[in-house]
C-alpha cells in the first residue's frame, strides 16, 4: 500500500514538474543574431565567400526554413543581425523609463521568459525586430552590399513638382519588406498547431505583429530631395525614396503599443482569427499591435515569467509619469544617494591651437527603488 501510494505521488511531481519546464521553456529565435559577434567582424564579402562552410548551420535561433533561406542569401545575414540588434536597442530606448525596460538575457530568445507571455510587451518586441530588418536590408541594398537589390525602384510619385528628377539611390523598401517578411515568418510558419488552440492563437499574433512592424516601416517611408545650382540657389532638385529615421519608427509602434489591443481567437466558417476581445473598441488595423493576455506589473523579481523587477532601478523623485518613484518602486518606496559628477567646464580657446578646460565636480542626489 505504501508503495502504491509513493508511486502515485512520484507520477504527480513529475506531472507537475513537466508542465512546469513547458511554461518555463523558451523558444529560441532568430533575435540571437543581434549578439552573433561572427556576423559583425567578418565583412560581406567573407560572408557570401563562406558559403563552403557550415555559417547558417551554427547561427542559433533559425527554424529550418530560415536556415535554407539563409544559405540562399548569406550575405544578408549581417544585415538581418543588424536588424535586429537596431530592433533591440530602439526598444531599451523606448522602455528605458518603464518597470519592464527590455532587459535582454542569455537565454535563447535574447529577452527571456516574459516573451512567453502574449502581453503587450511581446507585441512590441516582435514589431520592432520585424522593422529592424526591414530598414537594415533596404539600406544594405541602397549601399549595394548585397547581391540581389540595389537602389529602389518605386515609381515617381505623382505629386512631385515636375520639374523636379526622380533618380539618385534610393532604399529599396519594397525589397527590404518583402524579404523580412520571408525571412521573419518562415519561424512562425514552421509551427503547427492545433487548430484553436492556444498556440494557435500565439502564432496568429506573431504574424500580426511581425506584419505591423514591416508595414508601418513601409508606409512611412518618405520622399528625399537634394538641390542642384550654381551657389545652392537649388534651380533643380533630384529626389528619391528613403525610409524614416528609425527613432521616427520606434516611437510610432510606441505609441501602437500604448493603444494595442486585446484579442481572442475565434473561428469564422472553417477558419480562425483574431478579433477584438472587447467589441466596443474601434476594429485593429494590419499597423495596429495586439495582445491576447494582460501583462504582469514587474514590480518583483520573478524568474518563472522572466521579470526582474524594479529593485535597484532609478527613478525620478518629483516625476508623475512613468519613470516617478511612485509608480516605479511599485509603492516600496526609495534610498537616496549621494552621487559626484566629474566633466568639463570653463573651457577656453588658446592661440594656437588648442582648447584648455577645468574639470568641475558636482554632487547630485540619485533616488534608488527599495
Amino acid at each position: 500500500m505504501a508503495v502504491q501510494v509513493s508511486l502515485r505521488v512520484l507520477r504527480v511531481l513529475v506531472t507537475l514538474l513537466s508542465c512546469y519546464t513547458h511554461l518555463g521553456r523558451v523558444r529560441a529565435t532568430w533575435w540571437q543574431m543581434a549578439v552573433d559577434s561572427r556576423l559583425y567582424s567578418l565583412s560581406r564579402a567573407e560572408l557570401y565567400i563562406i558559403g563552403a562552410q557550415p555559417l547558417c548551420t551554427t547561427l542559433a535561433g533559425l527554424s529550418s526554413g530560415q536556415r535554407k533561406l539563409c544559405n540562399l542569401y548569406q550575405d544578408h545575414m549581417s544585415s538581418v543581425g543588424i536588424g535586429a540588434r537596431q530592433g533591440i536597442e530602439e526598444c531599451q530606448h523606448q522602455f528605458r523609463d518603464r518597470r519592464w525596460n527590455c532587459t535582454t538575457s542569455d537565454e535563447d530568445s535574447v529577452f527571456g521568459r516574459i516573451v512567453n507571455i502574449g502581453s503587450r510587451e511581446a507585441s512590441f518586441t516582435y514589431a520592432i525586430a520585424a522593422a529592424g530588418v526591414v530598414n537594415a536590408v533596404s539600406r544594405a541594398c541602397r549601399e549595394g552590399e548585397l547581391t540581389t537589390c540595389g537602389c529602389s525602384r518605386a515609381k515617381r510619385p505623382k505629386d512631385l513638382n515636375r520639374d523636379w528628377l526622380w533618380g539618385g539611390c534610393g532604399d529599396d523598401v519594397e525589397y527590404g519588406y518583402y524579404f523580412a517578411r520571408e525571412f521573419v515568418d518562415a519561424q512562425e510558419k514552421q509551427i503547427i498547431p492545433t487548430p484553436g488552440s492556444q498556440a494557435h492563437a500565439r502564432q496568429l499574433m506573431n504574424m500580426h505583429n511581425n506584419e505591423a512592424g514591416r508595414k508601418l516601416t513601409f508606409s512611412n517611408a518618405r520622399v528625399a530631395c537634394k538641390c542642384h545650382g550654381v551657389s545652392g540657389s537649388c534651380s533643380l532638385k533630384t529626389c528619391w525614396q528613403q525610409l524614416a529615421d528609425f527613432r521616427t519608427v520606434g516611437n510610432l509602434l510606441k505609441d501602437k503599443y500604448d493603444g494595442a489591443n486585446e484579442v481572442k481567437l475565434i473561428k469564422r466558417g472553417k477558419r480562425y482569427r483574431l478579433d477584438r476581445r472587447n467589441p466596443r473598441f474601434n476594429v485593429f488595423t494590419d499597423e495596429d499591435l495586439v495582445y491576447l493576455n494582460k501583462s504582469p506589473d514587474y514590480c518583483n523579481a520573478d524568474p518563472t515569467i522572466g521579470s526582474l523587477g524594479t529593485h535597484g532601478r532609478e527613478c525620478n523623485k518629483t516625476g508623475l509619469g512613468t519613470d516617478g518613484c511612485n509608480l516605479m518602486c511599485c509603492g516600496r518606496g526609495y534610498n537616496t544617494f549621494k552621487r559626484e559628477k566629474v566633466e568639463r567646464c570653463n573651457c577656453k580657446f588658446h592661440w594656437c591651437c588648442y582648447v584648455k578646460c577645468k574639470r568641475c565636480r558636482s554632487i547630485k542626489n540619485v533616488y534608488v527603488c527599495k
